[in-house]
Parts: structure tokens; C-alpha cells; sequence
């Protein structure tokens, strides 16, 4: 979970979680699987005030499916900040690399997220690893991507071809709620294996589904403690 704007609380049954504001990023690896519960504290519910984030789910290869479940707290102060060399745009590399510069995110899955601000009317062209697709998801505002100037608005999702860079541009004149375009950058190395999916599990095959509900039923994946946890 990447939050923007709020607070959100995070619980789950293997004792990872905490209170994560705007900017800041849960990273959970379920692994062999726990339990978790995710919302906004009380207070915020009922003072009715904002929350806006973003939740990303990464595959697992086969091979690290049933690793052991992992939590990471990373702060807003934690991300790698970059800007273009002309200042119209900011960039937080949230996981994984971006010409030399890491994020804090560690993934077993290589990816890379970023979530770039750019400017009205500027433009950026990033280096991205060959061997990753590409999708960028406007949160805010309007622009293009690609050489061919594809245009994008909030709420769309663009799926970048092959090659080794990513392009993306803002309109020159925007909505006066969106002053910028707010856009998430993301991408990783194809695992290329059999999926199957219902519901929160996400395996290789219904028989393994089948088990992971089992486990569920059965108690296995332990219970989240009733009390919340802040750091």
C-alpha cells in the first residue's frame, strides 16, 4: 500500500504492522500466508477526513510461493528522490532502481515503482531495463507517453511496448484540482509461469488453491491481534 494523503493502520498475524501516513509505503510479502487487516483509524473515518492511496499486488515466482511472510515500514523520508536535470519533474523511486539510484523496497519479485510528478508542459525520458515490462497508471492530471505522444488522463492505465527507455510528458494546460501529473511507473521481469487466482490467494494451480483455503479454514495462517500496533 503506497498512501498519498490520510493514514492508514496495518495489522497481520506473523506481528508486522504499523500506522503509515502520506507518502509513507506497507510492504507485505504473504508468502506462506498470514492474515491482515488494512483501514483508516476511527478518528479519520469519523471526522471524515481524506485518505488516497494506491495497492499493488506483485506475483510470486513459484519458487519463493511459500517463503516466510514479510512486513516493511517504508517512510515517505526513506524513498530516493530524483529530478530532471530542468526541475520539471519529481521522482520518488519507491522499489527497485532507476539509473543507479535504489529504493528502499526490497522485492523478490524484480520490479521497479515510481511515482513521478511532472510538470505542465515538461517531459521525462527514463532508462528501463530491457527485460521488464512497463505500465505507467495516471493518478492525476493529463498528458502523453510514448514517442508517438499516446494521450493519458486520470484513471488510465498505458502499457508501454519493448525497448530500453519510458516517455512520458504533461499537457501544457491542466485542471485547476490537478495542478500536475501525478503518475505511478511500473514495471518488472516477467515470470512467465501458471496463475491461478480466487479471492486474496494467488497460486499456481487449483490444487494449490485448494490447500491455501484449507489453510485458511483450518486455522493455519494464525489471527491478528486485536490490539492496534504504531511504531
Amino acid at each position: 500500500m503506497y498512501l498519498i494523503d490520510g493514514t492508514f493502520v496495518h495489522q497481520d498475524s506473523n506481528g508486522g504492522g504499523g500506522v503509515i501516513n502520506g507518502g509513507d509505503t506497507q510492504w507485505m510479502t504473504a508468502g506462506s500466508g498470514l492474515l491482515h487487516i488494512e483501514a483508516p483509524p476511527e478518528s479519520l473515518v469519523v471526522s471524515g477526513g481524506l485518505f488516497h492511496g494506491l495497492q499493488l499486488w506483485v506475483n510470486l515466482p513459484a519458487s519463493d510461493k511459500m517463503m516466510p511472510p514479510r512486513y516493511q515500514d517504508i517512510g515517505g523520508g526513506q524513498v530516493q528522490l530524483l529530478t530532471t536535470p530542468d526541475g520539471g519533474s519529481l521522482l520518488r523511486v519507491i522499489a527497485g532502481e532507476l539509473d543507479g539510484h535504489q529504493g528502499p523496497g526490497i522485492t523478490h519479485t524484480p520490479i521497479t515503482m515510481i511515482h513521478a510528478t511532472v510538470t505542465p508542459g515538461a517531459q521525462i525520458t527514463l532508462p528501463w531495463r530491457a527485460d521488464f515490462n512497463a505500465l505507467a497508471y495516471v493518478m492525476a492530471g493529463r498528458g502523453s507517453v510514448g514517442e508517438d505522444r499516446r494521450p493519458v488522463q486520470t484513471g488510465q492505465t498505458a502499457v508501454f511496448g519493448e525497448g530500453g527507455s519510458l516517455t512520458v510528458r504533461a499537457d501544457a494546460s491542466q485542471d485547476s484540482n490537478a495542478p500536475a501529473l501525478e503518475i505511478v511507473l511500473l514495471g518488472g521481469r516477467p515470470i512467465r509461469e501458471p496463475m491461478a487466482h480466487y479471492g486474496p490467494f494467488v497460486m499456481n494451480s487449483k490444487h494449490e488453491l485448494q490447500q491455501a483455503f484449507d489453510d485458511f479454514q483450518a486455522g493455519r495462517l494464525g489471527t491478528v491481534p486485536t490490539t492496534e500496533r504504531t511504531r
